[in-house]
C-alpha cells in the first residue's frame, strides 16, 4: 500500500483545504498591522486604473514607466499634501503647548459667557471632562497610525507597481476567483469603482469647498488662524454636517466671548447658511454623476474606521463599510436567482 492511499481524494482535498485556511488566518494575522496598506493599495488602483491603460494602450508606454510615472503623481497629489497638513497640525500643537496661557484665557472667556448667558458657568469643564476620555483615545490611536505609516506607504506603493505592470493578471485573477456570475461581477466592478470614486475624489472636493469657504468666513469675520481651520474643517468634512460645526461654532463662541457679537453671530449664519449647504448641494450633484454614499454610511464607517486605520479612517472606513454592503446585495441577488432556479427546476421535474 503507498501512502497515497491512505486517504481518499475527497479526504486529500478536505486536508489541503484545511491546511489553507490555517495558513491563510496566520498570514492574515501577521500582516493585520498593515491591512490599511492592502485597502490603500485597491483604493489607488481603483483610482488611476484608467491612466495606466491609457498610458500603455493608447501611448505606447513600457508598462514599468506607467507604472513609476502613476506613482509620482500620486505622491504629488496625495502623499505630500497630507504630509503638508500633518506638519501644520504638527506646527501648531507646538505653537498651544508655547502658549498655554492663550488657551486658559480662552476657557475662562467661555466660561464667563456661559455663566451670563446660560447660566452655566462651568460649562467647559464638564464638556472637557466628558470629552477628554474620548479625545484621548482618538489621539492614541491617530498617533500609533501615524507610526505606521511610513511602512503601509511603502507596502502600497510596492504592490502599487506590480499591479500596473501586470494589470491584464491581476484583473483576469479576480474575475476568476471572485463567487460572482459575470454579470453580477460587472456590477461589483462598476459600483466599487464608483462607490471608491465618490468618497475619494467626490468628498475630497466637497472637502477642499467647505474648507475654503470656512476659512474666507473667518477672514471676513475676523476669527484667528483662517487657513489652519480652514485645513482642519476640510479634514472633518469627510464627516457629512457634523465635521464643519465642530470648527466655526466654538470660533463663534469665541468671538461672542470677546464682545465681538455681530461677529459670531455673522460666522454662525455664514457656516449654516453655507458651509453646511455646500455638503448638501455637491453631494447631489456627485451622486448624480458617479454615485453616492449614504450619509450613515459615512459616519458609521469613520466610527469603525479611525481604531483600525488612523487619521485614514476618515477614507477608508466609509468606503469598507460600503464595499460590504455591496457584497451583501448581490448575495442577496445570488440567493434569489438561485431560489428561481431551484423552483424552475422543480417544476420541470414535476411536469409529465
Amino acid at each position: 500500500m503507498s501512502l497515497n492511499d491512505v486517504f481518499s481524494q475527497k479526504e486529500r482535498n478536505i486536508i489541503i483545504l484545511l491546511i489553507i485556511i490555517v495558513l491563510g488566518g496566520i498570514i492574515l494575522y501577521a500582516t493585520s498591522g498593515i491591512f490599511g496598506a492592502f485597502l490603500g493599495t485597491m483604493v489607488m488602483y481603483t483610482l488611476f486604473r484608467n491612466l495606466n491603460i491609457f498610458f500603455i494602450e493608447k501611448w505606447g508606454w513600457p508598462k514599468p514607466l506607467s507604472s513609476v510615472v502613476i506613482i509620482v503623481i500620486s505622491i504629488f497629489i496625495i502623499v505630500l499634501p497630507f504630509v503638508g497638513i500633518g506638519k501644520m497640525l504638527f506646527d501648531k500643537a507646538i505653537e498651544l503647548q508655547q502658549n498655554p496661557q492663550w488657551i486658559q484665557r480662552t476657557m475662562d472667556a467661555i466660561d464667563k459667557f456661559a455663566g451670563d448667558k446660560l447660566g452655566q458657568p462651568d460649562l467647559i469643564e464638564k464638556q472637557l471632562e466628558a470629552s477628554s476620555a474620548y479625545a484621548g483615545k482618538l489621539l492614541t490611536s491617530t498617533l500609533s497610525g501615524a507610526a505606521n505609516v511610513f511602512l503601509e506607504v511603502t507596502v502600497m506603493y510596492f504592490l502599487l507597481y506590480f499591479l500596473f505592470v501586470n494589470y491584464k493578471g491581476f484583473e483576469g485573477s479576480i474575475v476568476h476567483y471572485m463567487p460572482f456570475d459575470d454579470e453580477n461581477a460587472v456590477v461589483f466592478g462598476e459600483e466599487l469603482k464608483n462607490i471608491t470614486y465618490s468618497n475619494i475624489i467626490g468628498q475630497t472636493f466637497i472637502a477642499i469647498v467647505q474648507g475654503l469657504c470656512l476659512a474666507i468666513g473667518f477672514y471676513i469675520f475676523g476669527a484667528k488662524d483662517p487657513i489652519f481651520w480652514g485645513v482642519i474643517c476640510a479634514i472633518l468634512s469627510f464627516i457629512p454636517l457634523l465635521g464643519p460645526p465642530l470648527i466655526f461654532v466654538p470660533a463663534a463662541v469665541i468671538l461672542l466671548t470677546e464682545g465681538h457679537n455681530w461677529q459670531g453671530i455673522g460666522l454662525l449664519i455664514w457656516g449654516f447658511g453655507l458651509v453646511i449647504n455646500i455638503d448638501n448641494v455637491l453631494r447631489l450633484v456627485i451622486a448624480k454623476k458617479v454615485g453616492d454614499i449614504h450619509p450613515i454610511i459615512t459616519v458609521v464607517g469613520v466610527i469603525i474606521g479611525i481604531p483600525l486605520f488612523g487619521l485614514m479612517g476618515l477614507v477608508y472606513g466609509p468606503l469598507l463599510l460600503a464595499y460590504f454592503l455591496i457584497a451583501v446585495r448581490i448575495y442577496k441577488s445570488n440567493k434569489r436567482l438561485s431560489l428561481k432556479k431551484d423552483q424552475l427546476q422543480e417544476t420541470l421535474n414535476e411536469a409529465p
